[in-house]
């Protein structure tokens, strides 16, 4: 049986007005926005809905940010009947596809990914770490540049996103010297990347210790559908899984790509994009041509999503 997957986006997703045309149409929108307001005891719907764009680049408000939109978003679409059979979330979207399968409340998921926020920020002092995207060249080849590039300090794969595109990071001098080695290797595009961190390498050790007590401290309940985490690109499926991958992602590099091959072979042939941007949509195109992916992040294209994805079920057989 063709499977309908969900995936929820991650920092850089961003936008000033993000959730703002959900909250005015939809209530179950509207509620999430409210829940959150209240757990963090500021406005983080003001914030999305009028923000300035240097305000919600801010890491400690982007993920609380983009965790509210992307679950204004999935109520709306789970109030209407239409549940994934399987989810994952890219870096903090691991922590909104938790909040869709029952894993974590919202009130306590804001809480968390703004901490984890701040402490990824005040890990690595400001101009210490660096990210960089890379174009062109396999893993190992990525890992042979870092390899070279370290010269005794860190620079590492960070997000394995797709056949065409692996993001690394580390020191800023060692990321520096990794672009200008890519170049040279043959890659087809090497760029610095505008970034406040160096997040998901051994540079985010600070934020790991500082965020561990808070997620031992959070209730987690089993997850009432399979999410792939981003650490070892397989299914958790009970609650203990799901705190210790979160745990381990920090520092771990995001396998981005083995997680939608995972999918793909439980049977995930329909994905929705849930939340804001089209990231993830760009990078399933990349690496997978054969699978549908649609994305949900405003009453129009949350309409569009609920009639494709019943057409698109409606033309495959139940096997």
């Amino acid at each position: 049986m063709s499977k309908l997957a969900f995936l929820f986006p991650g920092q850089a997703s961003q936008y000033p007005g993000m959730g703002r045309d959900l909250a005015e149409h939809f209530p179950e929108s509207r509620a999430v926005f409210e829940e959150a307001d209240a757990a963090l005891g500021f406005s983080i719907s003001k914030l999305c809905f009028e923000g300035a764009e240097e305000d919600l680049r801010l890491t400690e408000n982007t993920q609380p940010a983009i965790l509210t939109v992307s679950v204004a978003a999935y109520r709306a679409i789970a109030s209407r009947g239409i549940v994934p059979d399987i989810a994952a979330g890219h870096s903090l979207g691991e922590y909104s596809a938790l909040v869709a399968a029952g894993t974590l409340e919202l009130s306590a998921a804001v809480k968390l990914v703004r901490a984890r926020g701040r402490y990824m920020q005040e890990a690595v002092p400001p101009g210490e770490g660096a990210m960089a995207a890379i174009m062109g060249l396999s893993p190992s080849d990525v890992a042979e540049v870092c390899r070279k590039a370290a010269e005794k300090e860190v620079v590492s794969p960070a997000n394995l996103n797709s056949p065409e595109q692996i993001v690394i990071s580390g020191h800023s001098a060692a990321v520096k010297r990794a672009v200008e080695i890519a170049s040279q290797s043959g890659a087809k595009r090497a760029m610095m990347l505008p970034v406040s961190a160096p997040f998901h390498c051994a540079l985010m050790a600070p934020a790991r210790e500082r965020l561990e007590p808070d997620l031992r401290a959070a209730k987690f309940s089993a997850p009432q559908f399979p999410v792939i985490t981003n650490a070892d690109a397989e299914a958790v499926l009970s609650a203990e899984e799901a705190r210790e991958a979160l745990i381990r992602q920090v520092i771990s590099p995001v396998r981005w790509l083995d997680s939608m091959r995972e999918m793909i072979e439980r049977g995930a042939t329909i994905f929705t994009e849930v939340g804001p941007g089209k990231v993830l949509s760009g990078l399933l195109r990349q690496i997978d041509r054969s699978v549908r992916c649609f994305s949900a992040e405003d009453s129009g294209s949350l309409q569009a999503v609920l009639e494709k994805i019943g057409a698109a079920r409606a033309e495959i057989p139940e096997a």
